[in-house]
């Protein structure tokens, strides 16, 4: 089959009518669209017509066909915030295949300008594909398990992939790499971004690489660099094919696959950057400038931000999101700097905006995931929270909470005899962050997080203090200084069995905490592997080691998998762990859980017992209110010290006694009834979960 643009949407379409391209522009006066037909010696020129008054220029294009490569030729007025040359190569932004221009092939057009300034060029592609009557797996958001994976670094060092393989979309639905996955729990593949992507200038004239992909080219093309060799020889066609095909495999698997998305600014960057596509097409339109034009009105860090209030703008996100989920068949999308798409006219947040309202009400993204990373590098641009119904967010709080009591308040108890603070904030984390969320958004609005693609790994939080990006070429400017993380007395790679074990305890505790919350937990690739990046806490450049997925047999790596695929098992089998509404005080709430909190005694919490540094321990008593699954009860134990402590297993009517299920310490005795009132040894800061009798 064809694609299915409609004729409102830009680009090419071939049809049974022909062949036929458009592409939109307010400011310009003149497109031309340059196509390399495969094999032709010549260029051939389709001069596009304005219809009417609009913005939207078309041309039937006789003889096109897949494989063909092209450019657009704009010409337009010399002011400020415009920027056309009609001799510079430009990208079609609706493009589905962008690939690299050989400077030799006469594609990147004429005259010695063009051909050095331009390194891309769009090529046409063939996107039929045969599905296989394999449809989007459903998995209810409170069972969602997300796992935040770069394409690259996913199985770039894994033996069970074949070497050509490793590193691309076809490895990462490779059978091996879908059997971790299930062994682990993930039901949500999250893929780091995979829109073509460039390198910043600067970057490349380091001789380094962007590794994440946050400077996207187009909105609608896979990444080729990550398609195997052989789909790259074939073309762009053969690229969208595998990419696709990993889809499909995934979806076989019962895998959701996700997108992180970056439709907050482009790789043109600031003025006087690379002006590859729409800074050359309609620059007015598509960017936000300052009031006299003479720069971009940055709210994203990079150099220029799109303007979405505008509604060309605005199109050109949601017809990328419709592609994706429709086309390509994807499960959802998480939107990088998501603030930055919300601000309007005058650069003000709205949580109302036009274009967050079409992308929760529009009919082709009614199945789709909405994940907003809620925040911008602008004025009021921490917007956790704000971004209402149908949309999940990432929890910031939820991260910083969770590193301050298990790595910054104990660090703090070794220094100074106690921690600073009590266990009422991990509390209010642990049960669904309502104080930021609502009654009515309900903790799965709460994407819950401890490590992310930006920060340090997993291991490397509780093996050092401070960051150690000397690699990245930045003096040590780049990443965060607030990282609450807590080395355990050695900086770095240690042999002292004493550190590791108790870094060990701590990374139980970490991941621990993430997946028996309420909300949606998101791992991060490797940190299930002990992956580390040597203390770097802003890794997205390359520059030798990619620092992959370990997927070697090292015990401390098979051990933490271990640890997260009980967890895994143990959150699947408990919905008092993942209730999908907040309750209701004196009201039956389906799908909530109902919550009892207890001292160390056993007791009732006492309102003192929340916030004095010398307690450090609760015991969360969770009791589903069924509404799809039968009832549940659990029994949640943390206790946030370094001494040891007794602790008297509740009292309760309805409780014969509990049955300890997974511990943060190892060799416990899993196997017994604990009788109501027994004492329970905690031997150090640690987190249990009893199954209740």
């Amino acid at each position: 089959m064809h694609e299915t643009a409609t004729d409102e949407t830009p680009g090419f379409r071939l049809g049974d009518d022909g062949p036929r391209f458009s592409v939109r522009s307010a400011s310009a006066t003149s497109v031309t669209l340059v196509v390399q037909r495969t094999g032709g010696a010549e260029p051939v020129r389709f001069a596009l017509e304005r219809a009417g008054g609009s913005d939207r220029w078309s041309a039937p294009t006789p003889g096109v066909v897949p494989g063909d490569r092209y450019h657009l030729l704009a010409d337009g007025p010399t002011a400020p915030r415009h920027d056309f040359d009609p001799h510079r190569p430009l990208l079609d932004p609706y493009a589905r295949g962008i690939v690299p221009v050989d400077p030799t092939d006469g594609v990147g057009g004429t005259g010695q300008r063009a051909a050095t300034a331009q390194r891309w060029t769009s090529e046409v592609v063939d996107d039929a594909f045969d599905w296989g009557g394999v449809v989007k797996p459903v998995v209810p958001l409170d069972r969602v398990v997300v796992y935040e994976a770069n394409v690259r670094t996913l199985t770039a060092a894994n033996p069970h992939v074949p070497e050509h393989l490793r590193g691309t979309y076809a490895g990462v639905a490779h059978p091996s790499t879908i059997a971790h996955l299930h062994r682990i729990g993930v039901t949500t593949l999250e893929l780091l971004p995979v829109h073509a992507f460039d390198t910043e200038g600067w970057l490349r004239a380091a001789g380094r690489e962007n590794a994440w992909g946050y400077n996207s080219l187009g909105f609608f093309a896979p990444h080729a660099a990550h398609a195997s060799a052989d789909a790259r020889a074939a073309g762009a066609s053969a690229v969208l094919r595998e990419f696709k095909g990993m889809v499909r495999l995934l979806h076989e698997a019962g895998i959701q696959v996700v997108l992180d998305v970056v439709y907050n600014h482009t790789a043109e960057e600031g003025v006087g950057g690379p002006t590859t596509s729409l800074r050359g097409i309609d620059g007015p339109r598509h960017y936000r400038w300052t009031e006299d034009g003479s720069s971009h009105h940055d709210t994203t860090g990079c150099g220029n931000t799109l303007d979405t209030s505008v509604g060309a703008t605005a199109d050109l996100v949601v017809d990328s999101l419709r592609y994706w989920a429709r086309e390509v068949q994807v499960d959802g999308f998480r939107f990088d700097l998501m603030a930055a798409l919300a601000r309007d006219a005058q650069h003000v947040f709205d949580a109302d905006h036009p274009l967050l309202e079409r992308i929760r009400r529009h009919p082709d993204l009614q199945d789709v995931l909405v994940v907003a990373e809620p925040w911008d590098v602008g004025p009021d641009g921490w917007r956790t929270g704000a971004f209402g119904a149908r949309t999940s967010e990432w929890n910031d709080g939820f991260r910083d909470t969770v590193r301050q009591f298990w790595l910054g308040d104990i660090a703090e108890e070794r220094r100074n005899g106690a921690p600073r603070a009590g266990i009422g904030a991990l509390a209010g984390v642990l049960t669904g962050s309502r104080h930021l969320f609502g009654p009515e958004r309900g903790p799965l609005a709460s994407v819950n997080f401890v490590t992310a693609h930006d920060g340090f790994t997993l291991l490397d939080l509780v093996s050092h203090d401070r960051k150690h990006n000397e690699a990245n070429g930045e003096d040590g400017r780049d990443g965060s200084d607030d990282n609450r993380s807590f080395n355990h007395g050695i900086e770095g790679d240690t042999a002292d069995r004493g550190v590791r074990a108790a870094r060990g305890r701590s990374m139980r505790n970490l991941v621990g905490t993430l997946m028996l919350a309420a909300g949606v937990p998101m791992l991060t690739a490797g940190d299930d592997r002990s992956r580390t990046q040597h203390g770097n806490n802003n890794a997205y450049v390359v520059s030798g080691d990619l620092t992959p997925v370990d997927w070697s047999d090292d015990e401390d790596a098979e051990s933490m998998t271990e640890v997260v695929a009980a967890l895994a098992r143990l959150r699947a089998a408990h919905p008092a762990l993942r209730p999908t509404r907040f309750g209701v005080e004196g009201q039956e709430t389906p799908g909530a859980t109902r919550m009892s909190w207890y001292g160390p005694d056993g007791r009732p919490m006492t309102p003192e017992g929340w916030d004095q540094p010398i307690h450090r321990a609760v015991q969360y008593y969770a009791e589903s209110t069924p509404e799809h699954e039968p009832s549940d009860r659990v029994l949640v134990v943390v206790h946030g010290s370094g001494r040891t402590r007794d602790l008297t297993l509740p009292v309760r009517e309805d409780v014969l006694g509990y049955r300890l299920a997974w511990s943060s310490e190892k060799h416990r005795d899993h196997e017994r009834l604990r009788p109501a009132g027994q004492v329970f040894t905690a031997y150090g800061p640690g987190i249990h979960v009893f199954e209740v009798a």
